[in-house]
């Protein structure tokens, strides 16, 4: 069952036509045979991971109801706490660091469903990366391609899902971490409303633009994945009051009345082909004829790139004096820049934000779902530093999230659906109005059954 979907595999499992335990030896083997190709895992868990899996099928054993993830197995970017593990957050410095006493919540909800966790995935240092190249750990590798970048932060989690080491994977979106690498590997990443769903003992990057999410190689198992992963959580200040608000059932349902538009103006600017193909093949296939525009996108970019450095130098500070030699020296060198940024540019950044985010949500008086792309080129080549960019060739490395950093700047939600083109597949960004992921993923769903988006299998 390497290929098999996570519902196909709760389902097997929760009918006795397999053993978790069976499914979780075909992953470790699988991770064993082709981790060293895609370099997506820092950590595998196999004792634990045997261990769950034999208390799932021992609780079958016994009549007991298993949850909706029943032998799923999955992984986590190593920013996420792991009971027994050193959170890494990709850095060397960390490595120094006590292991965790305990889980995440996102890991602790995800067992409670009946999912096997097998490993901690390879990322971006501290996150602050959107091409999958890690100085201490290595590049992790696209599955479709060995050679080009998975995307950052969360290149791990991408690779191991497109590859098929694991049906599922959490990663971290902050400007555009989970919607980046599921474009460059063409699987599915939902970047939830901010605030949707707990970020308790994951190490931060920015507090106030920082989201965890799910991937997967179909929108039912995204769905799976997120509705056991609500809830508010007293432990996230951010995730304290959202009540569970169940999506799977709904991903069926017509999409005929809602209201689709394709954002224009800046999001036109600089795409490659393949991302306007892309873009023209999802617009058609949904009937979106109307164009608006985001007002003020660009500036919205440059406002994100302000807040992110500084509240990263801020987090960083100490490190920052104490071990700066031990730090990617680019990101290093950014966070350094983060923390001379001018206090008066920072207020103008946030009150530009209050104001883009109020003039943003408007736009969801008259629409239900806008689609932009979601990054402007297919996978570059891993070392690649520039790329053409609106015909100017431009550095590789700030570009690649100027789709993605004017939405997750102000937390909505947003799943990034795979168009599956040869050679490489490049993603699409449907957006939707805040808490309403339910809308954003219908959407996918409705392009997966069409055939439009689809995640394409590696040749591995």
């Amino acid at each position: 069952m390497d290929w098999a979907s996570a519902a196909e595999i709760a389902r097997a499992v929760s009918n006795g036509e397999r053993s978790a335990i069976s499914i979780t030896e075909a992953a470790l083997a699988r991770i064993g045979r082709l981790n060293p190709k895609l370099n997506a895992f820092t950590e595998v868990v196999a004792k634990r991971a045997r261990a769950k899996a034999r208390a799932v099928d021992s609780a079958r054993s016994e009549g007991k109801a298993l949850g909706p993830l029943a032998g799923v197995p999955f992984a986590v970017k190593n920013l996420f706490d792991v009971a027994g593990l050193a959170t890494l957050a990709g850095s060397k410095i960390n490595r120094d660091h006590k292991p965790a006493a305990h889980d995440a919540t996102l890991i602790e909800r995800l067992e409670a469903a009946g999912a096997v966790l097998v490993g901690a995935l390879n990322m971006g240092e501290y996150a602050y990366d959107f091409t999958g190249e890690n100085v201490h750990d290595g590049a992790s590798r696209n599955p479709h391609d060995p050679g080009r970048m998975t995307g950052g932060s969360s290149g791990g989690s991408a690779g191991a899902v497109a590859g098929g080491l694991v049906p599922l994977a959490l990663g971290s979106d902050t400007n555009g971490s989970i919607r980046v690498p599921s474009s460059f590997c063409g699987i599915f990443g939902l970047k939830p409303t901010y605030g949707r769903l707990s970020r308790a003992r994951t190490f931060p990057f920015v507090s106030s633009f920082d989201h965890l999410g799910p991937f997967a190689r179909s929108t039912a198992d995204l769905a799976l994945a997120y509705d056991a992963m609500q809830g508010a959580d007293p432990d996230d200040p951010a995730c304290a009051g959202r009540p569970v608000e169940p999506v799977a059932p709904a991903l069926a349902l017509r999409i005929d009345g809602l209201r689709i538009a394709v954002a224009g103006g800046y999001f036109r600017k600089g795409a490659s082909p393949e991302a306007s193909e892309a873009m023209a093949i999802v617009a058609k296939a949904l009937g979106a004829m109307r164009e608006i525009e985001i007002p003020e996108a660009e500036r919205a970019r440059s406002a994100a790139y302000v807040i992110t450095a500084t509240e990263g130098a801020a987090l960083h500070l100490d490190r920052l004096r104490t071990r700066a030699r031990d730090f990617d020296p680019a990101v290093r060198d950014r966070l350094i820049a983060g923390a001379m940024v001018p206090a008066a540019l920072v207020n103008h950044a946030q009150k530009f934000r209050r104001w883009y985010r109020a003039q943003v949500l408007k736009l969801f008086d008259d629409v239900d779902v806008i689609l932009a792309p979601a990054t402007p080129c297919t996978a570059p080549k891993i070392g690649q530093q520039t790329f053409v960019l609106d015909g100017v060739e431009m550095p590789l490395r700030p570009n690649i999230g100027i789709y993605t950093q004017p939405i997750s700047f102000i937390g909505l939600p947003v799943v990034a659906a795979p168009v599956p083109l040869k050679p490489l597949p490049i993603a699409v960004q449907i957006i939707a109005a805040p808490w309403r992921e339910d809308v954003a993923l219908r959407v996918a769903h409705a392009l997966e059954q069409s055939g439009v988006a689809l995640a394409p299998r590696p040749n591995i």
